[in-house]
Formats: C-alpha cells, sequence, structure tokens
C-alpha cells in the first residue's frame, strides 16, 4: 500500500476512531472485514451441531460405545468452554487479531486431523484441540466486530450478520453434516473446516486491523482447576455408564473433581482477576440465570444427540433425512430469535425467558414420547413438530437470560461476565451429555431406553425455568423507553 493511500484519512477523524476502526476505513474493507469475522463465528457455531448427523457412522467404523460416542461432542465442549474464560485474556495480551490468527490455525489443523483419525482415541484429542482453537478465537470475534464498525446503523448491521450465523449455524452445521456424512463420508464433517479455514485466514490477514494491546494478569491456576473440574465429573458420569458407579476409576474421578472445585475456590478468592469471580455466586438473583444458562444447553445437546441416535438407529432414517428433519428446530429459533427484541420491551425478560424455557420442557418431553412408541414405521412429521416448538423455545430464551446475566454483573466484571456465559452454555452441554449417557446406560440403550432418556434431558431446561423464574429481575426501561 502507497504512502498516498495510508493518508486519506484525515487526521481529525484518526485522532477521535479508535486504532482498528481507522486502519479499517483506510484500507475501505470494513464490510469485507465484517465478512469474515461472521464466517469466522459461523465455522465454530457449525462445528458443534455438523458431527451430530454423523454420530451413527463414526460410532460404527471406529468402534465407540454408546457412551463412549458422546464424548465427540463432550471433548470440543470441554475445551471450548473451559478456555474461553481464559483466552479471552490472552488476546487481549496478544491482540485480538493475532489471537484469533492463532486459534483458526489451531482449529483447521485439528479438524484436519479429526478427518484422518485411524482411531476414537485420535478422534476425541482432536476434537478437545478443535475446542483449544476455538476458544482461542471466539473472544476476539466479537472484539474486532466492535472495533472496526462505528455506533449506529454500521454496528447495527454488523451484528444483526452475527447473531444470522448463530442462530443459522446449526441448520446449516445438520444440513451439512448429513448430506456430507452420505455422500462422502463422515471424515469430510471434519475436512469441511479446511478450506473454510483458509479462507478465513487470508481475509484476516489481509483485512482485519490490530486492536490495542492490555496489560493484564492470567489466572491459569483458576482455568487449570475449573478444567479438571469439568473433565472428571464428565469422565465420572461417562465411565459410569460402562463401568458401574462402584467402580474404583468413577469414584476417583468423582473424588478429583471435588478436590479440583475446592482449589478452584481457593484459588479465586485469591487472584485478583480470577477467571471465575466467586462475586457472581455470593447470592441466587445473580446466580440463579448464571446457573440457567449451564442447565438449558445441557437439554438442547441432550435434545439434538438423542434424537440423531433416533432417527438413524431406530426410525432408518438416512444422514440426509436426520438433518432435515432437525432443520425446523432452527427455523423456529430463528423466527423467535427475530421476535423477542420486539416483545422483551413490552413484557419484561422474566416473562419471555420463562415462556422460552416452558417451550424448551415442553418440546423435549413431546420428543420423549414420539421415542417411546419409536419404530422403523414412523413418520418424520412426528419428528418435525416437537423440533419447531423446541426451536421457538430457545430462541426466546437465550437472549432474555444472557441480558439479565450482563445486567445483573458487578461493572468491573462485565467481560468476565461475557465469557463466563459463553464458557457455561458449552461446559452446560458437555456435562449435561455426559449425565444422560449414564441415564440411557441405566434405563436399557438405544433398544429400549431413548424415551425414558429424552424425559430425564427435559429435567434440564426444567431446573433452568425454576432457577430464572424465581430469580430473574426484569432490567428497567430507559427513560426514552416505555416500560
Amino acid at each position: 500500500m502507497s504512502h498516498d493511500s495510508r493518508t486519506e484519512v484525515p487526521d481529525a477523524q484518526r485522532a477521535v476512531a479508535p486504532p482498528g476502526v481507522a486502519m479499517a476505513v483506510r484500507r475501505g474493507s470494513v464490510t469485507l472485514a465484517v465478512v469474515i469475522l461472521v464466517l469466522t463465528q459461523l465455522m465454530f457455531v457449525v462445528d458443534t451441531s455438523i458431527v451430530n448427523v454423523a454420530l451413527p457412522d463414526i460410532g460404527h467404523e471406529l468402534g465407540f460405545s454408546s457412551a463412549g460416542l458422546s464424548w465427540v461432542v463432550t471433548a470440543y465442549a470441554l475445551t471450548f468452554g473451559g478456555l474461553i474464560l481464559l483466552s479471552g485474556k490472552v488476546g487481549s495480551m496478544i491482540g485480538p487479531r493475532r489471537a484469533l490468527i492463532l486459534g483458526v490455525i489451531v482449529f483447521v489443523i485439528a479438524s484436519v486431523a479429526g478427518g484422518l483419525a485411524p482411531s476414537a482415541g485420535v478422534l476425541v484429542a482432536a476434537r478437545a484441540l478443535q475446542g483449544v482453537g476455538a476458544a482461542m478465537a471466539a473472544p476476539s470475534v466479537m472484539v474486532l466486530l466492535m472495533g472496526i464498525t462505528t455506533p449506529g446503523p454500521q454496528r447495527s448491521r454488523a451484528m444483526a450478520m452475527f447473531v444470522l450465523a448463530v442462530g443459522a449455524g446449526a441448520a446449516v452445521g445438520l444440513l451439512a453434516g448429513g448430506v456430507l456424512t452420505q455422500t462422502l463420508g463422515w471424515q469430510w464433517v471434519m475436512f469441511v473446516n479446511a478450506p473454510i479455514g483458509l479462507v478465513v485466514l487470508l481475509g484476516a490477514v489481509r483485512n482485519l486491523p490490530e486492536m490495542e494491546r492490555r496489560r493484564t494478569s492470567l489466572d491459569i491456576g483458576g482455568a487449570t482447576a475449573s478444567i479438571l473440574t469439568m473433565v472428571a465429573l464428565v469422565f465420572a458420569f461417562t465411565s459410569a455408564a460402562d463401568r458401574g458407579w462402584s467402580s474404583p476409576v468413577v469414584v476417583g474421578s468423582f473424588a478429583v473433581a471435588a478436590l479440583a472445585l475446592a482449589a478452584l475456590v481457593v484459588r479465586e478468592r485469591r487472584h485478583p482477576h480470577p477467571v471465575m469471580p466467586l462475586a457472581f455466586f455470593s447470592s441466587m438473583r445473580s446466580a440463579g440465570p448464571l446457573l440457567s444458562m449451564l442447565v438449558v444447553p445441557a437439554g438442547q445437546v441432550g435434545f439434538l444427540f438423542f434424537t440423531t441416535l433416533l432417527t438413524q438407529q431406530v426410525l432408518g432414517f438416512t444422514p440426509i433425512q436426520t438433518g432435515l428433519a432437525l432443520v425446523p428446530f432452527t427455523v423456529g429459533l430463528i423466527a423467535t430469535n427475530q421476535l423477542t427484541p420486539w416483545l422483551l420491551p413490552r413484557l419484561g425478560e422474566r416473562v419471555i425467558g420463562s415462556t422460552g424455557l416452558a417451550g424448551l420442557v415442553l418440546g423435549i418431553a413431546w420428543m420423549a414420547l414420539v421415542a417411546a412408541d419409536a419404530d422403523a414405521n414412523t413418520s418424520i412429521v412426528t419428528v418435525l413438530l416437537p423440533s419447531i416448538l423446541l426451536g421457538a423455545g430457545a430462541g426466546a430464551t437465550f437472549a432474555p437470560v444472557t441480558a439479565v446475566i450482563m445486567h445483573q454483573a458487578p461493572a468491573e466484571h462485565i467481560s468476565a461476565a461475557a465469557s463466563l456465559n459463553q464458557g457455561l452454555q458449552q461446559l452446560g452441554g458437555g456435562m449435561g451429555l455426559a449425565v444422560l449417557t449414564s441415564v440411557l446406560s441405566a434405563t436399557g440403550g438405544l433398544e429400549g431406553g431413548l424415551g425414558a432418556t429424552l424425559l430425564a434431558t427435559a429435567a434440564f431446561p426444567l431446573t433452568g425455568l425454576l432457577l430464572f423464574g424465581l430469580w430473574a429481575r426484569r432490567i428497567p426501561a430507559p427513560d426514552n423507553t416505555p416500560a
């Protein structure tokens, strides 16, 4: 770039605009930069659902047990959710652009390794490494998105694209997973991230500006203790399905989880910048919505996981048919997600969020009834209807719960609240699936336990409904907005 092109931005504008904004304007690439960031977020969201449709094929080819198969989903969720609390601070230290690029590189390498995996253990390790890459990059997406756009219509358009990517990601993943699994093989649900990741990397290098770096202290001990707690718990629940609850391995894993949790509490009390501020859990008013965000994704992930097994291994659907059967879930989610901002100032977060949670409970319970009587003659329509209800409930749930969490967070912990909100969603899905895998084993496995397991799945959003309904408080409306 020539010297003349670098000096097109007036000095006055350069003085008032953040460094990232000025650089993006000079390059004339704000729109392209936003597209790159939205594509990055879409890639991470798609990866949470694209493997679901491929799970039966993965389990058959690599020799997973029913309990072990859950690790394909859980390994990604654990590292993603456990490290995101720490990675946001790392991104501030090394620069969000650099953090995003490094994270995407790790994600792409892990995706290729997963597609080439010769055994179950290698695939689970690759999925865990994918979570590491996603955790490194994901916090920087929002930081850069806010940094390269100016308040007003430009930022509103960028945020609308971001929300659409998050909402549509599940549908894209389910459809792509079905098509790729049935035409090219399950390996391509991993390989597909390579070309997308390369496009993101090239676009990031050429179009994303670097933002100002900040010095901060890293709570590595707290992050380690939190991840160890979650991994030990998930391993204990998953192992119980295969080994039994009295197994020394299971008992030992629960003991490790308890010790790691105690170490986490001690560590966070002493650290000046903890990854998980204990102030969030000092009262149920602040802890209730957070705990709700922990259990709600457990119900959603459990629904997708066990409905995939139901459709392919009981109803005999092809992978593409399974993807199509679950698309209404995302259609319902997007529809209510677009309606929710209009309803919130009129009815309040507590009413909308509680209604959405009730929809989640009813949708999962409905699918449990379908699973209890399912056979090869069951119509695809019986799967479509509860999927729509569940999606509509999810679309009405996450925005109100997130808004309450952010509003109730102490001013000094806003950034930590945002990271914790994302982390709890991932961790909740991983831990919930581990618990439900044990339920499936205890209730008869795929032959007769899917109905009971899906009914147990409904207990997670029901718990979230109680937590949020009892302790959430309506956010006061601004003076210029009708209450």
